[in-house]
């Protein structure tokens, strides 16, 4: 119990963290695959940043962990119900997050684009070349390191464009990346 509690209590952002992770979330979807930096001090898993500063009591969120407690702190932190993936607003994953279950992630439709999930991904590194990303916001191309078998599963979530699926690549230090559902990645895979 006591666990839990230190966690809840490293995990409520001051309102000035909160309007930092806002922003950087903005500048990494809105130019994608450009690094940001997040303010992440260690207690709380950076990939769960966002999801902090985002979610509410109407925001229906699902944390994917390996049974660490972290929808609970975001629940108490955010007052946002966990739901599962197929229905949640924000999927946030602090384990490597498979293609199976990226495929079941909400993705709005086309009238309710607006209602595809935001996924956060904990990613080992950012630095690479595995995959080329390009579109809106990206100037020319950009290049990332890839996550185990999740292009073919992400190009599959968002081929219903507009609807589909936002992503947030984020390192255990807190840098992070955007790939919104407009931008198209080619490369491999790691």
């Amino acid at each position: 119990m006591t666990r839990v509690l230190d966690r809840i209590a490293a995990a409520t952002l001051r309102p000035d963290e909160s309007r930092t992770v806002f922003r950087a979330v903005l500048d990494a979807l809105s130019r994608p695959g450009r690094v940001v930096t997040l303010p992440a001090d260690g207690s709380t898993p950076a990939v769960l940043l966002p999801v902090l500063a985002l979610a509410d009591l109407g925001t229906g969120v699902a944390v994917l962990d390996d049974g660490e407690d972290w929808a609970d702190v975001i629940g108490v932190v955010t007052s946002s119900p966990a739901v599962p993936p197929a229905t949640a607003r924000f999927v946030a994953a602090t384990r490597p997050m498979t293609p199976a279950e990226l495929r079941t992630v909400r993705r709005g439709s086309a009238l309710a684009p607006e209602e595809g999930a935001l996924v956060c991904l904990s990613v080992p590194e950012l630095d690479g070349t595995d995959w080329t990303l390009t579109g809106p916001g990206v100037d020319g191309s950009s290049r990332l390191s890839g996550v185990d078998g999740l292009r073919e599963a992400r190009a599959e979530a968002v081929s219903g464009f507009p609807a589909g699926i936002d992503l947030l690549l984020i390192t255990r230090d807190g840098r992070m990346a955007g790939i919104p559902r407009s931008t198209t990645i080619e490369g491999r895979d790691r």
